[in-house]
């Protein structure tokens, strides 16, 4: 098994990557579109049922898929032998942000649901500021995967 994540580690890595970046992009979406889903939509309108859809799909569709993947591909690559030192600080940062990212996704996902069914309480302020998190965590695992100190 580890000579095969070696000599695809290439591969592994560019798998890892278009991964983040589809993970990423819908983490940096999905609380955009509730920010206009609680500013301008009235509950039980058609605009409501359209919200619920595309929330429904970019979070079923394409966070969850590209976060699985993200995953599973990231730990491919935490196996491959010489691309991890635990003796360093990069990879607990990395580690505690890619666990805090995860984190996010499953509150998008509850919040998702409570919008769903008229029960959320977060204010479009509220996501605004939520939105920053996955900015702040993703320039953390950069610095850290990057630099590595």
């Amino acid at each position: 098994m580890i000579d095969f994540l070696a000599i695809w580690y290439p591969w592994i890595k560019a798998a890892h990557v278009i991964s983040v970046i589809a993970w990423m992009a819908g983490l940096f979406y999905l609380p955009r579109l509730f920010v206009y889903h609680v500013e301008a939509v009235e509950k039980g309108s058609a605009t409501d049922a359209m919200f619920q859809t595309m929330e429904r799909r970019l979070y079923r569709a394409i966070i969850g898929p590209a976060s699985i993947s993200a995953w599973v591909f990231g730990l491919c690559l935490v196996m491959t032998p010489g691309i991890v030192d635990w003796t360093m600080v990069w990879p607990w940062t990395k580690a505690a942000s890619v666990l805090t990212m995860t984190w996010f996704q499953h509150w998008l996902g509850s919040q998702r649901k409570r919008l769903a069914s008229g029960t959320a309480t977060v204010t479009g302020r509220q996501y605004r500021m939520m939105n920053e998190l996955p900015t702040l965590l993703m320039v953390v695992i950069v610095i850290s995967v990057i630099v590595k100190f």
